[in-house]
């Protein structure tokens, strides 16, 4: 699965959220100083092209809709973070945001405890 940039993902994002919308839809969600209307196309365009979205006509235009799920890039991104900075640690990438994040044993057990509740449903 290929990276997506800043833009592409912040696209992304919006089209995971509505589940589908056409590129007024997506700038509507964008905000403030909204980008040109070209400019999302030509995102959306490129999203196409590295095969994250689809379409399908709708009158003179196109509804877009994602074709990779949002758990799925985000696993990919995670692996790709894990690999290249904790050499494929999650137990480093784990320790190094306790120690960033200032995160107290009693979160962390919180945490794991969520997890584990999580895995069990």
């Amino acid at each position: 699965m290929k990276q997506l940039t800043k833009a592409e993902e912040d696209i992304m994002q919006i089209l995971w959220e509505l589940g589908e919308g056409n590129v007024a839809a997506i700038i509507e969600e964008l905000p403030d100083p909204k980008p040109a209307y070209n400019t999302v196309s030509t995102i959306v365009r490129i999203l196409e092209s590295k095969d994250f979205v689809d379409y399908r006509k709708e009158g003179r235009g196109h509804i877009y809709f994602p074709k990779v799920k949002k758990t799925e890039y985000s696993n990919q991104s995670i692996n790709k973070i894990v690999d290249g900075y904790f050499q494929g640690s999650f137990k480093s990438m784990v320790s190094f945001f306790m120690k960033k994040n200032d995160i107290s044993i009693s979160e962390m057990e919180t945490i794991m405890q969520e997890i584990n509740n999580e895995n069990a449903s």
